[in-house]
């Protein structure tokens, strides 16, 4: 689950990280009124799950209340596209109003888990308010990085370390350190997978200030934070992948015509490889999970079938704990009327096959069974797409 940037500086700040003095608002009136309050020059930034905003025009430079207000009134209510919404964009429904700094560096920080090292890490690089990504590519020997011992935690020497050798002198190194100290603890303590200050800008008075920042919480953690889990902002999701989220279920919009129905992320992600390797493209991940029932697998047909780009479907699953006769009955209960023609290839095993296939073979849809994996993959070539 993502943060906006404002509640990522609201949690950074609790952790005693500095943030610019500024306010959130929901009306160009109001952008105005945290502006008159700043008394400053500040920008407007537009709140969206993504980056990229600058050059695509979400953050503006304003230098009194009303051209605040005016820059509010232009992005409130629009969709803001960059490279990371798609051509669809994202919805802009709350503006950020900050005071503007001297600067004087601008770095780059993040903590995140590096699955090559089996661990934590903390990167940072002098080449900060830019893609880090680019970075790594075109000049890796900027970004540096300090692996963490989950025992003893990230400590201050490595952040220190890190500080010297991004070329910053001792008195500011101590203060960096604290900084990714505290970068860390909030990593930790919220279970997060990411959390990314860009940039963190060091002021011509010598503080460091987060003047952008990124938090991601992992999804299976949130039952642990109550508090975070209300933060999520459904409107900033795909439809369907919202709809799908508020009900429990795992799914992820994609860009292919297969609709997919699996039980068990492993099984999900090995559906898709051998939908890939066969030249087809999924539309959706799905996982409904090892103890699906009825109800919540016709949930989950219900919003695989929500999306128009879906031709032909792939149900994939084991029924171990799950019985194949409630995933069959599930599936039957999901389709209207109009979508009957649509194609299916089932596989199915485990508990109760021969009466979820029964079910299947007395419902009038057009199902297609295969034993292996390789069967229903050769089925689905040959299965007619869907009509509209």
């Amino acid at each position: 689950m993502k943060l906006h940037e404002y509640q990522a500086k609201a949690l950074l700040s609790m952790y005693g990280m500095l943030v610019p003095r500024g306010g959130l608002a929901a009306t160009p009136a109001e952008a105005r009124q945290v502006a008159e309050r700043l008394g400053r020059p500040c920008v407007v930034k537009a709140q969206v799950y993504a980056g990229g905003r600058g050059k695509a025009g979400g953050i503006r430079m304003v230098q009194t209340p009303e051209e605040a207000e005016a820059a509010a009134a232009s992005l409130l209510g629009t969709r803001l596209v960059t490279p990371q919404t798609g051509p669809g964009g994202a919805p802009v429904h709350r503006v950020l109003v900050e005071e503007t700094l001297e600067i004087e560096r601008e770095l780059y920080l993040g903590v995140l888990i590096d699955g090559g090292v089996e661990s934590v890490v903390v990167i940072a690089s002098r080449a900060g308010g830019v893609n880090i990504e680019t970075v790594a590519q075109e000049h890796p020997e900027l970004v540096l990085r300090q692996v963490v011992d989950p025992v003893v935690g990230f400590q201050g020497f490595q952040g220190r370390r890190l500080a010297v050798d991004m070329g910053l002198p001792a008195l500011m190194a101590r203060s960096l350190a604290r900084q990714m100290v505290a970068m860390y603890e909030v990593f930790i303590a919220k279970d997060c997978s990411l959390v990314e200050i860009n940039p963190l800008v060091i002021t011509k008075d010598g503080r460091p200030v987060v003047l952008d920042a990124k938090i991601s919480v992992d999804d299976d953690a949130l039952f642990r934070h109550e508090d975070l889990a209300a933060l999520r902002d459904w409107d900033q999701l795909d439809p369907l992948e919202a709809k799908a989220g508020r009900a429990g279920i795992a799914y992820v919009k994609l860009d292919g015509d297969v609709g997919c129905l699996m039980n068990g992320a492993g099984m999900a992600m090995a559906t898709m490889d051998a939908i890939k390797a066969a030249g087809l493209e999924p539309a959706n991940f799905l996982d409904v999970g090892g103890a699906g029932d009825a109800e919540r697998v016709a949930k989950a047909m219900s919003i695989l079938l929500e999306d128009p780009s879906v031709k032909r479907v792939l149900v994939n699953i084991f029924g171990g704990i799950a019985r194949c006769d409630d995933i069959a009955r599930g599936i039957i209960q999901a389709v209207s009327p109009g979508q009957r023609n649509v194609p299916f290839v089932v596989r199915l095993l485990g508990t109760n096959l021969e009466e979820g296939k029964a079910l299947f073979r007395a419902s009038g849809l057009n199902v297609r069974f295969a034993d292996t994996l390789l069967e229903a993959i050769e089925a689905l070539k040959g299965a007619a797409v869907r009509a509209r």
